[in-house]
């Protein structure tokens, strides 16, 4: 069925001529879009300081048929922030703060082990490295919009907790809502009122009397639009906003308004209004000129643009100025169907003539991709240099499709041999080419875009006891929660805690992971064991989760046939033994050698040498200068004894994890020093990573002291055992 605008849906859509506003197409637009009694949308166009189109459709409340109207009140969402960072600016322009202020002047809780300043520009243009509280939230499995009644101090609680920033203020940009929050308290350190306050104030010198940051989510807005989602099955639902946030977002406002805004940007120049005009330009002083105050400040349609789209929950809005041309588009909507920024693009291209882009365009006619690759040999996953993107080339159906994340994938269609098409594409290709004794790598080619390369990750197979080392309890202080990583014949998964199912983990690389769209990145200790986590997912990086269990070293590595297994043996206040153990494929001993003295003798870890034999690692107090001593033994494949040797002095000294060279070995263990020999006395002693240089008989070469080892309370329980 055709799609209509009745005079009763379209309250007021005029045209100036002069203006050369296409008014009946973009009509014809809008009526393809929405039907009578679909959520609302509302489209308003600004052309050289003049309202040149306004256009209302739908309803603003489906439970009661309300239509939208002049009146209706709808949801911004982060096409508000240009507004939050109006106030600063305002605050700035008038000498009651800098831009270059740390922002730890109004919250000196923050960040105590972060040297370099957070500044309030940073926080304007999300250069800040602040992580983003909804994707906190998800992390913690506790989504944002689920928190009824949340407000802006229960964010700010959140971030006083975290210790670490996704990157070094001013030397990268993550879009990251946190930001604003923090905006908007600063507004009312500073002026010394409430932000709705503050806000109101500013609303009203520009004119804007219907426009009002979100204050309590069970107030009543008056002529509020609600939010609709449709999920698939055709039926609309009120998409539920229970939170009390502002200043990211959560902006209440009028089409009207928002025009009468939009004009006194345009005409901010004829007016002499500063604190407009700056707020369409770069931030001073900072490091990226593409985000200003609140406003992306990239090239649309390839145009000049200043802009910037937002979206929560159902919400959504664009606006879009093309300064030179003196052109504003803003459109809102309640409509999950729809997306404003397409609506706006689709505009754009009626009003403005085609631009071709500045870029230079690739030539595929004559683009060399090198020899042919075999479609079976191109299926895998492939990184971006700086690790930043991952995406998935597979082979389903007999057809290559390409996948980004956890997204849809896309079908590619074969031009020629290694160039492919993006199936419904004419200028989106993607092209594979493979250098001499190199991995296979994909460029990604999208119109009006650099080319963006990436490498095929070799495949990565490790051994169940390589997999063992993975495995175990991983807690982040900062949100207060934890994971495991589970092995399950031969394969890592993760149960999230309080989550019955677990996720597989894809291993990309052995310091590398992948789970249900989350990076993983392993750190080791000292002595070579999996100690921390890191975490990141879309706006948030590095979250650190540190090992809370199995923090064991290497005592198991397998064998052709089987595998070889150190162990310490004996009873708790008399004597130990070190236990060689050779099993079958099944776990059954094959056989096993003993080694030490008469004292306490401990294995910490084993590893092959080149010579078939094996190397075992641990401590002694049979043996050597003090109470323990390093303790090293070289055996034959059979477990026979070569040789052993002790290194250390007076007080303890332990050794855990060794390493092949190609004139010996390179042991790793710890290093005791005491202020005397009472050894009861608290804080006595200190205990540094030490390193010893070996040769193959164990003779020693030289020997280093690393970092001190402070508050480890889980490794000294491993020590101990």
């Amino acid at each position: 069925m055709k799609k209509v605008i009745t005079p009763i849906l379209i309250l007021l859509s005029f045209i100036s001529f002069s203006q050369n506003i296409p008014t009946d197409k973009i009509d014809a637009v809008v009526s393809s879009l929405i039907e009578e009694k679909d959520p609302s949308l509302f489209i308003g166009i600004v052309k050289d300081g003049t309202i040149v189109y306004e256009h209302y459709s739908g309803l603003s409340d489906l439970q009661h048929q309300v239509k939208a109207t002049k009146d209706s009140r709808s949801n911004i969402a982060s096409v508000a922030k240009q507004f939050t960072a109006l106030c600063i600016l305002k605050l700035s322009l008038e000498g009651k703060l800098s831009l270059e202020e740390d922002i730890r002047t109004y919250f000196p809780t923050f960040y105590p082990n972060i040297k370099e300043a957070i500044k309030i520009r940073h926080l304007l243009n999300h250069t800040s490295g602040i992580r983003d509280y909804p994707d906190l939230m998800g992390v913690q499995m506790e989504p944002w919009w689920r928190r009824v009644g949340m407000d802006n101090d229960d964010v700010i609680e959140l971030l006083e907790k975290q210790e670490d920033l996704n990157f070094t203020p001013g030397s990268g940009y993550t879009y990251s809502n946190s930001n604003y929050t923090l905006l908007a308290k600063i507004v009312e350190k500073v002026s010394e009122k409430s932000f709705h306050e503050y806000s109101k104030l500013v609303f009203e010198e520009l004119g804007m009397k219907n426009t009002v940051f979100l204050k309590n989510y069970m107030a009543v807005i008056p002529n509020q639009v609600l939010p609709y989602s449709d999920w698939g099955d055709g039926v609309w639902q009120q998409f539920p906003m229970l939170t009390n946030l502002y200043g990211d977002g959560f902006l209440f406002t009028t089409l009207k308004d928002q025009l009468i805004f939009e004009q006194a940007i345009q005409n901010a120049q004829k007016t002499n209004n500063q604190l407009l005009l700056q707020s369409q330009l770069p931030i001073p002083n900072s490091e990226i000129t593409t985000y200003g105050f609140g406003l992306e400040l990239t090239d649309r349609m390839n145009y000049k643009a200043v802009h910037h789209s937002g979206g929560t929950g159902s919400y959504h809005a664009q606006t879009a100025r093309y300064p030179e041309e003196g052109l504003s588009i803003f459109v809102m909507s309640s409509n999950s169907r729809l997306w404003s920024g397409s609506i706006a693009d689709q505009i754009a291209n009626l009003i403005l003539p085609t631009k071709e882009s500045s870029m230079a365009k690739v030539d595929f006619e004559r683009l060399s991709l090198g020899d042919v690759i075999p479609s079976d040999s191109l299926s895998g996953k492939y990184i971006t240099a700086d690790e930043d993107i991952i995406i998935n080339i597979l082979e389903k159906d007999g057809k290559i499709q390409y996948q980004r994340g956890n997204n849809n994938p896309f079908t590619l269609i074969k031009e020629r041999a290694n160039l492919y098409a993006f199936e419904g594409s004419t200028t989106d290709k993607i092209g594979f080419s493979q250098p001499a004794g190199e991995p296979i790598n994909v460029t990604l080619y999208l119109e009006n875009r650099e080319p963006r390369f990436h490498t095929k990750l070799p495949t990565t197979r490790l051994n169940s006891y390589e997999l063992d080392a993975y495995t175990g309890i991983y807690e982040n202080k900062e949100l207060d929660i934890s994971f495991e990583v589970l092995k399950k014949e031969n394969t890592l998964f993760i149960k999230k805690k309080g989550r019955k199912k677990t996720q597989e983990i894809n291993i990309l690389t052995p310091s590398f992971l992948l789970t249900s769209g989350y990076k993983l990145k392993v750190q080791k200790d000292a002595f070579n064991r999996i100690r921390t986590i890191l975490l990141t997912t879309n706006r948030v990086a590095n979250i650190k989760f540190i090992k809370k269990t199995s923090l064991e070293f290497q005592r198991v590595i397998p064998t052709e046939n089987g595998s070889i297994q150190v162990t310490t043996i004996g009873s708790t206040g008399k004597d130990s033994e070190i236990l060689l153990t050779k099993n079958d494929a099944i776990g059954n001993e094959i056989w096993f050698k003993k080694y030490g003295g008469t004292s306490y003798d401990k294995a910490f870890s084993i590893i092959s040498t080149k010579d078939n034999g094996y190397l075992l690692i641990g401590a002694t107090s049979s043996f050597g200068n003090g109470n323990y001593d390093v303790y090293v033994i070289k055996v034959d494949q059979k477990g026979k004894e070569q040789w052993s040797a002790t290194y250390g002095d007076f007080y303890n000294e332990y050794g855990y994890t060794g390493q092949e060279t190609a004139t010996g070995y390179i042991i790793k263990g710890t290093k005791q020093f005491c202020k005397s020999n009472s050894m009861e006395l608290e804080n006595n002693c200190t205990t540094n990573v030490w390193e010893i240089v070996i040769d193959k008989k164990g003779t020693k070469i030289s020997d280093t002291l690393q970092e001190e080892i402070k508050n480890r309370k889980d490794d000294q329980e491993t020590w101990n055992k």
